[in-house]
């Protein structure tokens, strides 16, 4: 680690997970601009090792930190039927924070204007010319950082005002077993084979690692996190009486909590202070997939330097967020039901268009297509009363990083 003194970069970048991490990394990658990257210390503020998912044609300067990928998706009904998917030329891929932290760590050591800076930062303001970070050191000592731009990626301390609010929360097992019991080919996107909550949806998700590894994890969308406790029951009734594990070991866990809302997040908090990533907006409000748009917003940003903008582009458009509220608001008021409606997607759209649209990149006639594929009294019911609903602010949730 090296202390950069004052006034020395373009960019400072702070936060350390998914996005502060990816920007920092087309930064450098492209040499668009000087930037320092401000992580939280060893301790309480600084997360475990999380785990961040998505689908992309092409592997990329990604494919050294990508851990595992898979050629073919598979969604499971609540009546027991399974679709399996061919989603090429997409592949779904994982990349685990640690391997990613540290490829991004050894670009900044390499990169002449690249620094990294273990510290809290304490407070954010305009000055002349670009913004001023006072942060804190591990021994107690302040620094004072300036730069022509700040991208923020930290926690939002609470959400904005929102129609329709639902969590994403979730508990994960990396698991070994006694045999083999996984085809390392498949990812289990959603399976709705587990008991269904009174409100909102419950689904297992399997990524294979080897034939005797994987990362299972129980999920819900629905107003309110669970304990840790109902967590681990509920993943112990998954593995044991939907997917018949037997004999496991339990070898790390991981846990979160994602906000799924059509809140309106603002992408600057200063004239020259941007937010990036969930604090931005970027988390997907329907399904919580959150990579994918931070690495085109990083790609993005990265270009308007290098050309001289500024600015920061909305990681997702407004068709695709004005949707999103549309399918909030039915799954919250329980007029669609939430297993039928995604294994619907996957059973009549092919998976190509399906990922696309999920990743906002369908054009009007596809997303009408699909639209009619949907419950459409309920959505256009849904439609026609979003306009008239008001905006609440709500109690903030707890933060966590997505897998998806």
């Amino acid at each position: 680690m090296t202390r950069p003194p004052a006034h020395t970069s373009d960019v400072v970048v702070l936060g350390g997970g998914a996005a502060g991490l990816s920007l920092a990394h087309r930064l450098t990658e492209t040499g668009a601009a000087t930037v320092t990257v401000v992580e939280p210390p060893d301790g309480p503020l600084r997360p475990p090792e999380r785990t961040w998912c998505y689908w992309d044609d092409e592997e990329g300067d990604l494919g050294p930190v990508v851990s595992a990928s898979w050629s073919r998706l598979r969604v499971h009904g609540a009546d027991g039927r399974h679709v399996v998917v061919d989603p090429a030329p997409f592949t779904y891929r994982m990349v685990r924070s640690t391997p990613f932290e540290r490829h991004v760590h050894a670009l900044l050591a390499r990169s002449p204007g690249g620094h990294l800076l273990r510290a809290t930062a304490d407070s954010v303001r305009d000055v002349p010319g670009g913004a001023e970070i006072r942060c804190t050191l591990p021994d107690g000592e302040s620094v004072t950082l300036r730069a022509r731009r700040v991208f923020d990626s930290r926690p939002l301390p609470a959400l904005p005002p929102s129609r329709t609010r639902l969590l994403q929360h979730f508990r994960g097992w990396f698991v070994r077993t006694g045999t083999e019991r996984f085809d390392p080919a498949v990812a289990d996107l959603m399976d709705f084979r587990v008991p269904q909550p009174a409100h909102g949806l419950a689904f297992g998700y399997v990524l294979p690692l080897a034939p005797d590894r994987a990362l299972v994890e129980y999920t819900e969308f629905s107003r309110t996190p669970l304990t840790t406790g109902a967590y681990e029951s509920a993943l112990d009734g998954y593995c044991r009486n939907v997917l018949g594990l037997g004999a496991l070991t339990v070898e790390q866990t991981e846990q979160g909590v994602i906000p799924m809302t059509d809140a309106r997040f603002p992408r600057r908090s200063g004239a020259a202070v941007f937010r990036i990533g969930t604090a931005g907006g970027a988390t997907r409000p329907a399904t919580g997939y959150t990579f994918a748009a931070v690495q085109r917003q990083s790609r993005a940003i990265a270009a308007a330097l290098r050309d001289g903008h500024g600015g920061v582009p909305a990681p997702h458009g407004r068709r695709a967020l004005a949707m999103d509220a549309v399918l909030l608001r039915a799954l919250d008021t329980g007029r669609v039901d939430g297993p039928d409606f995604f294994t619907g997607l996957f059973r009549r759209i092919p998976a190509e268009r399906l990922l696309r649209f999920l990743d906002g990149a369908t054009s009007p006639r596809e997303e009408w297509g699909i639209g009619l594929r949907t419950p459409v009294r309920p959505m256009l019911r849904t439609a026609a009363e979003i306009p008239f609903l008001p905006r609440r602010s709500r109690p903030p949730a707890r933060n966590g990083e997505s897998p998806r």
